[in-house]
């Protein structure tokens, strides 16, 4: 396992997190506690969930997890978890505003059964609370302990400039991380969110990194999905959606590059395609999203990839 520092924090995490929103939902809990522990002895150490995740499942599953693993693992995960979205039926049960967000920090520490998390990051962004007021409580959660430091997810490029001038403006650290959807065919984050990341010195967690299953090659040109794929699962939503994304030439080009490279490497098509993620300009961490430690271990796999600057370039 690789590993960076968080954005512009010094704290250093592996350059591969485990993303838990299967947790609770698509895993149950001895399959998350497998993949957990899986994780760890792979040297990974940024777990990164949410509140949102199986309405508070996902942490408490991580929660129990902790409680039962001693000192000496728990003390090497660096844990993040995100609030936005609503939690409840009431008006004030989402969003960014100081009292929401107060109440949704105290309510993951419960569920996790931590008095503090590494990583506190707003889900998205929200237009009808004022920027200073979210930015402001989140600099009072670094001055009292309960976040280490904070970051941002679905931002675009204007808003983490506005989010990085409003600290400033307050004299609140700023945050260090973004959380983007990135893979190597969804790249419309490298127009403006990269760069604003790259100039305010914010770390990008990818999300997302194999396309949905479009990079590990489980979708072929003229071959609907059906089965047990997150598009075949559903079948006219799954159809619409494979043939908006196979529309694009471009897509079956990247898919044909990225077979080609794991043929030549002797590995599969998503470890190349994490691989290539994992060493794009401003990433900090990619978010590996599982459903069995199977499938963990076989992305996993990416760790030990290294690509040649020609195969970057075919794939690019």
């Amino acid at each position: 396992m690789r590993y960076r520092t968080l954005g512009s924090s010094g704290c250093v995490v592996s350059t591969f997190a485990l993303g838990t929103m299967t947790f609770g939902a698509e895993s149950d809990e001895a399959a998350s506690f497998a993949m957990m522990d899986a994780f760890v002895e792979a040297g990974g150490t940024l777990v990164d969930t949410a509140d949102v995740y199986s309405r508070g499942h996902s942490e408490r599953i991580i929660g129990r997890w902790w409680a039962q693993r001693p000192s000496d693992v728990t003390g090497r995960v660096v844990l993040a978890t995100k609030a936005r979205f609503p939690m409840g039926p009431d008006a004030n049960d989402s969003g960014l505003s100081r009292r929401y967000l107060r109440r949704a920090l105290h309510a993951s520490l419960r569920r996790l059964g931590v008095d503090h998390v590494d990583l506190y990051q707003v889900h998205g962004w929200d237009p009808l609370t004022p920027l200073e007021e979210t930015v402001r409580v989140l600099g009072d959660a670094v001055q009292d302990g309960t976040i280490g430091y904070w970051g941002l997810s679905n931002y675009t490029g204007w808003q983490i400039a506005a989010a990085c001038a409003a600290a400033d403006r307050l004299g609140v650290p700023r945050p260090v991380t973004v959380q983007p959807q990135y893979n190597l065919v969804s790249r419309e984050v490298e127009w403006e969110v990269v760069p604003a990341a790259q100039y305010h010195r914010l770390g990008v967690l990818p999300w997302s990194p194999l396309g949905g299953g479009w990079l590990t090659g489980k979708y072929r040109r003229n071959q609907r999905p059906t089965g047990a794929t997150r598009l075949g699962e559903d079948p006219q939503r799954g159809v619409e959606a494979y043939d908006a994304r196979a529309a694009a030439q471009r897509t079956w080009e990247t898919i044909d590059a990225v077979d080609e490279v794991a043929g030549e490497l002797g590995t599969s098509m998503a470890a190349v395609a994490l691989a290539w993620l994992r060493d794009r300009p401003a990433v900090t961490s990619v978010i590996l999203g599982a459903r069995t430690v199977d499938q963990l271990r076989a992305n996993l796999m990416a760790v030990d990839i290294t690509l040649t600057q020609e195969q970057r370039a075919r794939l690019d």
